[in-house]
């Protein structure tokens, strides 16, 4: 077998002899697609990235054929790539190096659960998590809009919030990774267990410092929660009420998002739903807090257009509301035209709709906003995920120079470096790595510094980082 990507001369028939009876993929149209990650909500990574393809796809069942393929790969110094779900947005998953494409989707086990934590292999749905978690009255402390298809291993490896955050903090707060497994690239593969802030050091790493193999994350009471929809007249209105409701001791919410109306005019699902041309503020609660909310709501200027019960919504045949949050909403709009993109970006503490109204006007028509309320360290914060309608880099740049003018912090999507979204700022993920995958097989690529510092020993490359940190 040739090598699809042009960039490794591994004799691929031997390596797949050598994997037996691991489970292979080798089909040219199978690895292309298991390549692909959602970079191309980004134009810049859909350039760069869009000819990137593996040479074979392995899909382990068990620890054990984790370990063979790592082992294999290995010896043949094949550059490996992990991939779960695929629905990372910054090209997590794209092999850049070409060779070994290893899909956890079959290590989907749920090992443990127990009281206020769940133990499942890096395979595992999150949608599944949950569904094991329900007869227990449990669930996920936070899960994405993706939990679908979404793996436990990759929202780990990749993500960082998601629904739920609002109410139990960021990924990375105390208390909501409890622990992780992770297996190292060598000639012997072995599994190195990861305990509440060390589990840091392997966290939004990409798979670059670690095969994730299992994780446990906190879960939390479940609820039979109650979606609403509300609307405003003014987008400040939509983004005051929900910092309002984030603060209500009467109000225990899951999900707080605020749409720009122009951004709902993408939402065909909900026309008739919600009134027309106005601005929305997406809520997901107890069903005891609804009359709070209604009233806090109607305090606020707004109006409520929809609160639904799980069964409602599914008997109006409406989506969840949590697919019109975080990165479904960008979704929602690429449905309809692909020359839309967005920005991740950090919004003033304390949340302030002044702060949103002096900005708006700055970033031009092209700019559509659309925020999530979170809680990251105890504190409520708000990111803004806005549409932008992408023109060129040039302009892109411009927009990330105005939102820093106006005091937010830019998270920048559109890099396919893991130090480049602000959570890796100094070279600890990389001493791990060393560590943990001394070739530097793992989705090496995806470093802006591994190259500078792969030939010093780990304490050499964390006191490098801080070095340049300070």
């Amino acid at each position: 077998m040739t090598s699809l990507s042009g960039k490794t001369d591994i004799d691929w028939d031997a390596f797949t002899a050598a994997l037996a009876p691991v489970e292979t993929i080798t089909e040219p149209v199978l690895i292309k697609k298991r390549s692909r990650d959602f970079f191309w909500y980004s134009p810049i990574l859909n350039d760069a990235l869009k000819r990137c393809f593996g040479d074979l796809v392995v899909r382990p069942k068990t620890t054990e054929e984790l370990a063979r393929t790592l082992a294999v790969a290995y010896a043949h110094d094949a550059p490996i790539t992990i991939r779960g779900g695929g629905t990372g947005n910054y090209g997590q998953a794209v092999p850049m190096d070409g060779g070994l494409i290893v899909e956890t989707t079959a290590l989907n086990q749920v090992i443990e659960i127990g009281e206020g934590y769940v133990t499942a292999q890096a395979g595992a749905l999150l949608a599944d998590i949950n569904a094991a978690l329900a007869p227990h009255g449990a669930e996920l402390a936070m899960f994405p809009s993706t939990q679908d298809i979404a793996t436990i291993g990759g929202f780990v490896a990749g993500g960082s919030a998601g629904i739920g955050s609002v109410a139990n903090g960021a990924l990375r707060d105390p208390g909501n990774i409890l622990s992780l497994t992770a297996m190292t690239v060598t000639d012997t593969p072995e599994l190195r267990r990861f305990d509440g802030a060390d589990a840091l050091h392997i966290h939004h790493a990409w798979g670059l410092n670690g095969v994730i193999a299992e994780v446990t994350l906190r879960t939390v009471k479940r609820y039979d929660w109650v979606g609403g929809m509300a609307t405003f007249d003014s987008y400040e209105d939509g983004y005051a009420a929900g910092y309002a409701i984030a603060q209500a001791e009467t109000i225990h919410a899951k999900l707080l998002t605020t749409v720009d109306a122009r951004i709902c005019a993408y939402f065909p699902k909900l026309e008739g739903h919600i009134r027309a041309g106005k601005h929305l503020l997406v809520t997901m609660i107890r069903p005891h807090d609804v009359d709070p909310l209604r009233t806090l709501i109607t305090q606020m200027g707004g109006h409520v257009d929809l609160m639904l019960t799980d069964e409602e919504r599914a008997a109006l045949k409406l989506p969840h509301v949590f697919d019109f949050s975080y990165n479904h909403t960008t979704l929602q709009v690429l449905k309809a035209d692909r020359k839309a993109t967005y920005q991740q970006v950090g919004c003033p503490i304390p949340p302030d709709a002044k702060a949103i109204a002096d900005v708006r006007p700055h970033l031009g028509d092209d700019v559509w906003m659309h925020h999530e309320f979170a809680r990251v360290g105890g504190e409520i914060v708000t990111f803004d995920l806005p549409i932008i309608w992408f023109q060129s880099p040039e302009r892109l740049a411009e927009i990330n120079i105005t939102y820093e003018a106006h005091g937010f912090t830019v998270y920048d999507a559109h890099t396919w470096n893991v130090e480049g979204g602000g959570l890796k700022p100094d070279y600890t993920h990389l001493a791990w790595k060393k560590r943990m995958d001394p070739k530097g097989l793992l989705n090496a690529a995806k470093s802006r510094f591994w190259d500078d510092v792969k030939h010093l020993d780990p304490d050499e490359i964390e006191a490098k980082g801080h070095s340049n940190a300070g």
